[in-house]
């Protein structure tokens, strides 16, 4: 890769009188005149002076350092970077829908309230839950939305003292986080070695001040935890409520429901298990569902079916309030109806166990060089403890830049907490056998150029646009803008 081109700033490219087109000579036509004299001024800082070919070629060259589940595997772990299937985009862009107005009458929308409330009772069969609201626009806006849900719940009972969330250590840094958004206390419950969480630790935590508990299953380590049923009776018996992060239900999809288990609230990341755009800050969604009993907290306003087989837009007395505008991201919406609609009963069925496959399949092939801190079959995900060998001074984030020179994004790291050196990969089911293989191939190679060639592992990356950067520098004296001002 030319680092020169791909790293140029359009500054740099600037020549003096270099221009792609003249401007109209008269003022009226910029509309000049309609701008107030006082917030005119000349003192307009330089611009780059480029030609028209340049400009274009420079942006081209920009786009090409954007990376995503389009250009390259993308492994992150606990985030299901899955490919977004291109007919979701066909679906969200279709001038039927794309044309509408979110305060249009009932009557007149009525095709997209029911892709609303067919999505709504989808959610619902697949999470095994009574009802879902599709207003979050996020996963931890979804979360939040979930509690303020469970809090409410204890409201309206009249039970003020249950102000504490009980939370896995393991657990996604959101959940204490929009637990203490809704107001509650976070209280940390610890893991057993091999990750799951430690029912004998959590016996003495449950009380009548508990408002509920969050968990993820599978888990953080992509190891299913085991004792669900014991935890949700002993959650269920001392009057709080069982929250399912819905950030690993990707593995579950068509062969196991949160609602079964005992779980009361849920939120899943449509971005996640259902293939919609993922990252750059959003636009996101984040359905909430609930278990039957608690479906008149769900937040306002509602798509309901009337007798008459027609859609309309409620409002519920009973409901927390409202958490949106309208009714979420509607387009976002579209993409995870189209691909649940594309996959259909059995489709779904088969994305668990193809990411379960691949994971498994990417662990044991690594498993010789990189440290495997809990051992058993994982579900989407997996965790390792950095390179087995630790003497060569290589670390896990040597491993993860250098990585990037061949052409893959790297796994999350440092994360979860609960090792020092966490690697988090998770392949998803969309990767082909030759895409995992090549990524098995660049891990292997990059743990043994560690043994061999420690130094050169820690100088890279050598083929991004920016080489290896002094970490400590850009934090202490980071360069925010082009210019030093």
């Amino acid at each position: 890769m030319n680092r020169k081109l791909y790293g140029t700033l359009v500054f740099e490219l600037s020549k003096k009188g270099r221009r792609g087109f003249s401007m109209p000579p008269h003022a009226a036509a910029l509309g000049l005149d309609a701008i107030p004299a006082e917030l005119r001024r000349d003192d307009v800082p330089v611009l780059p002076e480029v030609d028209e070919p340049t400009v274009v070629r420079h942006y081209t060259n920009m786009s090409t350092n954007n990376f995503g589940v389009d250009t390259g595997f993308y492994p992150l772990g606990s985030c299901t970077m899955k490919y977004n299937p291109k007919i979701n985009e066909e679906m969200a862009g279709h001038p039927a829908f794309s044309s509408l107005h979110p305060m249009q009458p009932d009557s007149t929308v009525q095709g997209a309230l029911h892709l609303y409330w067919q999505l709504q009772r989808m959610l619902s069969e697949i999470g095994g839950m009574a009802e879902f609201t599709l207003n979050p626009y996020a996963g931890a806006h979804g979360e939040l939305t979930g509690l303020m849900v469970i809090r409410a719940y204890h409201e309206q009972r009249g039970d003020l003292r249950r102000t504490k969330v009980i939370v896995p250590d393991s657990a996604h840094g959101t959940n204490p986080a929009s637990a203490a958004v809704a107001g509650l206390s976070v209280v940390e419950v610890k893991s057993l070695p091999d990750g799951t969480v430690d029912v004998d630790a959590l016996r003495p935590l449950l009380d009548d001040t508990v408002a509920a508990m969050m968990m993820t299953n599978p888990n953080t380590l992509g190891i299913f935890e085991r004792n669900i049923p014991e935890i949700a009776r002993m959650v269920h018996e001392v009057g709080a409520l069982l929250y399912y992060d819905g950030a690993n239900l990707n593995p579950l999809i068509g062969k196991a429901r949160p609602g079964d288990m005992g779980f009361d609230v849920m939120h899943v990341n449509l971005h996640k298990s259902f293939s919609t755009p993922h990252g750059g800050g959003g636009p996101g969604a984040g359905p909430v569902g609930v278990r039957a009993g608690l479906e008149h907290l769900l937040p306002n306003p509602r798509v309901v079916r009337k007798d008459d087989g027609s859609f309309a837009v409620t409002e519920c007395h009973t409901a927390l309030g409202r958490v949106s505008g309208t009714l979420g991201n509607f387009a976002v919406l579209q993409r995870a109806l189209a691909y649940l609609l594309m996959l259909g009963r059995d489709g779904l069925a088969n994305v668990g166990p193809l990411a379960t496959l691949n994971a498994n399949y990417i662990k044991e092939a690594l498993r010789d060089l990189y440290l495997l801190p809990v051992e058993g079959v994982c579900k989407h995900e997996f965790v390792f403890d950095g390179l087995r060998d630790k003497t060569c001074g290589v670390t896990t984030l040597h491993v993860a830049k250098r990585l990037l020179d061949y052409g893959y994004h790297a796994p999350t790291i440092y994360f979860p907490l609960l090792f020092h050196e966490s690697l988090m990969i998770e392949p998803t089911e969309t990767e082909s056998p030759e895409t995992i293989d090549g990524f098995i191939a660049a891990m292997r190679e990059i743990a043994q150029d560690a043994t061999a060639r420690p130094q050169f592992v820690k100088d890279a990356p050598y083929e991004t646009p920016m080489a290896h950067a002094d970490d400590t520098e850009a934090a202490l004296h980071p360069k925010v803008t082009y210019f030093d001002i």
